[in-house]
């Protein structure tokens, strides 16, 4: 009887007090961690504080309430100095009128920037900028955001030679409505009256000559703006289109990335801004529970956010179509209506795509050089490797300076569709 005490004895479980005291490091690591949690609760809250403080700050310049849409497009109606130094010049913020494809009179807002020198004379010669998918949320808008030159270092190579550089954030972003994702009417619109706009600028000293130079989907926007220039904005001379990896081939790209994290940061946007253009198409038909109940949230944070919140639902096996998006009729006929315009010649293209994009696939990118060069395009392509999607505009930039100033220098571009491809094309769609 006393040993049968004395083993039920040595199993006593011990006290949580007892344990952490015997057990000194667990305590002291759990302290940590709680050190640590709260950190970095109290960083992200302080973060999201000045964030917000700063949307609501710059908030009063993005409001259109009360602006007259009558006007000519492209008129500047608000601006002021972006707040950031540049070298080689000056930044600026702006409103101005737009357009949506179906005619209807919006606004847009946007950075100039002017350079401080004369290098290739006045009026200055033009670059118009699109920016790729950042999010469709307003704060998203490039010229909202805390560092707005970050993503485009190549500006001041672009100012010291002379050149005024315009970036619309696109209608809908930063400002009232639903912006255009990959609706190329829209962002063609938005491109051209960005050029137009610098004529309301008298210290931009302005021509009418400009080039475009898109990544992402802004390669997508520029390739639709070159396609619209002559027709939409007569007033303007576009001499170069330059299209970084570019969302072209839309119907190639869903195929492609079925079933990836990408889904999940592209297909947001898409349910959120072709609906309203193609109003057969059902979001809730092509989303599975997951897809359907966040898209709304997930188009409206930013782009690194809605990144990550793929990649963890993925790692959960959350898919956010239910199906085969590009092989539902309605949402295929709507892929190839936004699917990018072959460029007929004597327009001159430069495409450019890494081998190593894993966003903006390379064999999509192949797809649309193949088309284009077998239509007859004055197209030239550069290839390079090992660079991620997002570093694409900044590496090949000097080549992109170099193809612009022939192009602003009246030279006749040399195409090079003769040269085989890096990488087998994606197969074409099918109607």
């Amino acid at each position: 009887m006393a040993a049968s005490k004395k083993r039920s004895g040595q199993f006593k479980p011990l006290s949580k007090s007892s344990f952490l005291s015997r057990h000194w490091h667990v305590k002291h690591f759990l302290i940590g961690a709680l050190v640590i949690i709260i950190v970095i609760a109290g960083l992200f809250g302080y973060s999201k504080y000045h964030a917000d403080h700063r949307q609501n700050q710059l908030q009063p310049f993005y409001n259109t309430a009360g602006l007259s849409l009558a006007g000519p497009m492209g008129q500047v109606v608000r601006s002021e100095p972006l707040g950031v130094q540049v070298q080689n010049g000056s930044a600026l913020r702006v409103l101005y009128r737009s357009q949506q494809a179906n005619g209807t009179a919006t606004f847009s807002s946007g950075m100039v920037f002017i350079p401080n020198n004369d290098n290739s004379g006045t009026p200055r010669p033009v670059v118009a900028w699109a920016h790729g998918t950042v999010g469709m949320g307003d704060q998203c808008a490039p010229s909202r955001t805390q560092n707005p030159t970050s993503n485009i270092d190549w500006v001041n190579a672009m100012l010291a030679k002379g050149w005024v550089v315009t970036a619309t954030d696109y209608a809908g972003l930063g400002t009232p409505g639903t912006e255009g994702y990959l609706v190329g009417g829209d962002e063609a619109k938005d491109v051209l009256n960005s050029v137009r706009a610098l004529q309301y600028i008298p210290s931009a000293h302005a021509g009418a000559t400009f080039a475009v130079f898109g990544h992402s989907q802004g390669g997508h926007s520029a390739l639709f703006t070159a396609a619209e220039a002559s027709t939409y904005a007569p007033d303007l001379h576009l001499v170069g289109t330059v299209a970084a990896a570019p969302a072209a081939e839309l119907v190639a790209l869903l195929n492609e990335t079925s079933g990836t994290t990408l889904d999940w940061v592209i297909g947001p946007e898409v349910l959120e801004s072709w609906p309203p253009v193609y109003p057969g198409l059902n979001p809730q038909a092509v989303t599975t529970k997951f897809g359907y109940n966040n898209y709304k949230k997930i188009a409206n944070q930013c782009i690194v956010a809605a990144a990550l919140q793929g990649q963890v639902r993925n790692k959960f096996k959350q898919q956010f179509f239910s199906t085969d998006v590009a092989k539902i009729p309605a949402w295929n006929a709507a892929a190839q209506s936004e699917t990018a315009p072959i460029l007929a010649p004597p327009q001159p293209v430069l495409v450019a795509e890494s081998l190593s994009d894993k966003v903006v696939l390379p064999n999509t990118t192949a797809l649309y050089i193949k088309q284009a060069c077998q239509a007859g395009s004055d197209l030239t392509s550069i290839w390079i490797n090992n660079v991620s999607h997002q570093d694409i505009p900044s590496i090949i930039s000097p080549q992109v300076i170099s193809w612009i100033n022939s192009r602003f220098q009246g030279q006749a571009s040399i195409s090079n569709c003769g040269q085989a491809l890096p990488v087998t094309p994606a197969a074409a769609p099918t109607t």
